[in-house]
């Protein structure tokens, strides 16, 4: 009984395992070794009772290691955290938990960041993707009354939005539909927070059926870092934009230099899928490029149509800058914040520099 009383001291409890697996995440996305996670839980119909409690720390003592970490996730459920562990490895450490103990009370369920992560996120399936247990970690601190608020700004200012607008977009669509074949609004699936696939809605500003091999080789570039390739300015000032792109009609030359292709997104926000300000949402396909810190960018706050990156980087800053203002953004999130990006958005739209 002094031993399982030991043990149980050594579990740490759920928000302090929860800093510890933002920490060592973050280890491994530096030293880009692989981390995984076990959650154990008591079964459907079993009553998690002293003996049964016992059973289950004295197993994790016998089969864990010392640089390993556990803590509670809820009052039935364990977390473990395996530094350096691949998958093959956290296989290995399940059947040794199953081998010879019999019929176990609790299920175990695994993962390994961040291959797991991207499987999920990379799944073609609309909707949620299921990334439990590699992302245990709660996006945000609960901003209580601010983030309701948020939510009321976003239906009321997307409703001003389409009404101030609409004579505008009932120009644009019918620019669009008399200067090119094809339909006016362009539906392209995103990923949001936490991986949601969802449609993104934009006035189409291309040739219809045009081939996106030039955007990805784009995308590439710019997420790799060869900013020499894609730079249309200079050392002082540069500039990362895709170079004349032929898929581009005349009007969608004006209405992306004006940033009107992207109001229909006011739509998305009254669904719910976006938030007037946030991180941009990334086509799946710009997923496969990225490293793993910058999954946190659509992890941890909704998408908006405008954020710190349009207002303070755009076409100037790397990926990497773009991804670290996007954190920023998701870090000191704030009411007042997005009022002051929503006014720059203005000033940038009416004096575009650096417009896609």
């Amino acid at each position: 009984m002094n031993d399982s009383r030991s043990i149980e001291k050594t579990i740490l409890s759920k928000p302090h395992f929860l800093d510890r697996l933002r920490v060592e995440q973050r280890r491994a996305d530096r030293s880009k070794l692989p981390l995984s996670i076990v959650l154990l839980s008591f079964r459907a119909g079993a009553i998690p009772d002293k003996k049964l409690f016992r059973e289950l720390l004295e197993m994790l003592q016998r089969n864990t290691r010392e640089t390993d970490i556990k803590g509670w996730i809820d009052n039935c459920a364990i977390g473990l955290i395996l530094p350096d562990t691949n998958e093959n490895g956290v296989q290995c450490f399940v059947e040794k938990i199953f081998n010879g103990n019999g019929e176990l009370a609790y299920s175990v369920i695994k993962g390994t960041y961040p291959d797991d992560l991207f499987r999920e996120l990379l799944k073609e399936t609309q909707g949620q993707p299921n990334l439990f247990p590699v992302d245990v970690v709660e996006s945000h601190t609960s901003h209580g009354i601010q983030d309701v608020l948020k939510r009321v700004m976003d239906i009321v200012g997307s409703l001003i939005g389409l009404m101030l607008f609409s004579p505008l977009m009932l120009i644009t669509a019918v620019a669009i539909k008399i200067t090119s074949p094809g339909p006016i609004i362009f539906k392209q699936f995103r990923l949001g927070k936490k991986g949601l696939r969802f449609p993104f809605y934009k006035f189409r500003s291309m040739y219809w059926n045009a081939d996106d091999s030039i955007h990805r080789e784009y995308v590439n570039s710019l997420i790799q870092g060869d900013l020499k390739k894609i730079n249309q300015g200079d050392k002082e000032t540069p500039l990362y934009k895709m170079k004349s792109d032929p898929r581009v009609t005349l009007v969608g030359k004006i209405i992306r230099k004006t940033s009107i292709d992207e109001l229909p997104q006011f739509f998305n926000v009254l669904k719910g899928e976006m938030s007037l300000v946030g991180p941009r949402p990334p086509i799946p396909y710009e997923i496969e490029k990225y490293k793993p810190w910058h999954l946190r960018r659509i992890l941890e706050v909704k998408p908006g149509i405008t954020g710190l990156w349009q207002v303070d980087g755009r076409s100037r800053t790397s990926f990497d800058g773009m991804v670290r203002l996007d954190l920023r953004y998701a870090q000191n999130w704030s009411l007042w914040l997005d009022l002051k990006i929503l006014l720059k958005t203005v000033r940038a739209v009416i004096r575009p520099q650096g417009a896609l």
